[in-house]
């Protein structure tokens, strides 16, 4: 589970390298994204997908916020191949979708990139 700004820094998110299995197979975002960052929030969301092999979901607000800036939705479910399967724009809505996990199966057997990442270690500031 993420939140908001969390989407931009993918190191959070990273599934571990070389790892038998996965750590996660859906990652949820819960965010308050302008529309005028659309495009960002978009690309990051099919990034995190693709990256991870695995389901993304990022839900955004609709509508005016305190300070009048716009937000129109853009809540989407991805698979891990980046395909958009359920976008909503502009109004609130519930969605219901039963995740494949044979997709995300075959996705991570055909493709498995994840084997060849580099390990890495976030040493604290200082």
């Amino acid at each position: 589970m993420q939140v908001c700004y969390d989407l931009r820094f993918p190191v959070w998110t990273r599934q571990e390298p070389h790892a038998t299995e996965n750590q996660y197979d859906v990652l949820i975002n819960v965010a308050n994204w302008p529309e005028k960052r659309n495009i960002a929030w978009q690309t990051l969301l099919r990034a995190r997908a693709i990256e991870n092999q695995c389901y993304v979901i990022g839900v955004n607000r609709v509508g005016n916020d305190g300070n009048n800036i716009y937000h129109s939705g853009e809540t989407s479910l991805i698979d891990p191949m980046g395909e958009i399967i359920y976008r909503k724009s502009h109004d609130e809505d519930v969605f219901t979708y039963t995740l494949q996990r044979e997709r995300l199966e075959e996705v991570r057997k055909n493709i498995p990139f994840l084997k060849d990442a580099d390990a890495f270690t976030i040493l604290p500031k200082g």
